[in-house]
């Protein structure tokens, strides 16, 4: 693990139950975006050139448990290896400590106006260290 680790928690909705009456599994991924970009927002903070967007070149979920209703989730991420336009990210889902899903993500780097790939700058691997 290279950055400490962000976390945030939430109640569970009913919204996010499905007719088996626990968490369908397409929110644990709807989680795990969101963990990563309220953890990039923090992060991009520190860096004066914004022009940068993450996208999602591959999910690895593993489902261990369900979440129910009301249950109040705790999600953590942090930061694996960062080279050339990847960066793979890693979240665990927790209920009472209990971890219901763990994922790695491999995000890959582009500008933010021609939508291309780039090579992750010195600026941004400062704060992916």
């Amino acid at each position: 693990m290279k950055n400490n680790k962000f976390t945030f928690s939430f109640v569970v909705n009913e919204n996010e139950i499905d007719d088996l009456n626990h968490v369908n599994n397409i929110h644990y991924v709807e989680w795990i975006q969101n963990a990563a970009q309220k953890h990039w927002d923090i992060l991009k903070q520190q860096i004066i050139n914004k022009n940068y967007v993450w996208v999602v070149l591959r999910h690895e979920v593993d489902y261990l448990a369900s979440a129910k209703l009301n249950d109040i989730i705790e999600i953590s991420t942090w930061i694996g290896d960062s080279y050339g336009v990847k960066s793979e990210r890693f979240v665990e889902v927790k209920c009472e400590g209990k971890i219901l899903a763990k994922a790695k993500t491999v995000w890959c780097l582009l500008d933010d106006k021609s939508m291309k790939l780039i090579r992750i700058p010195s600026e941004i691997m400062k704060i992916l260290q």
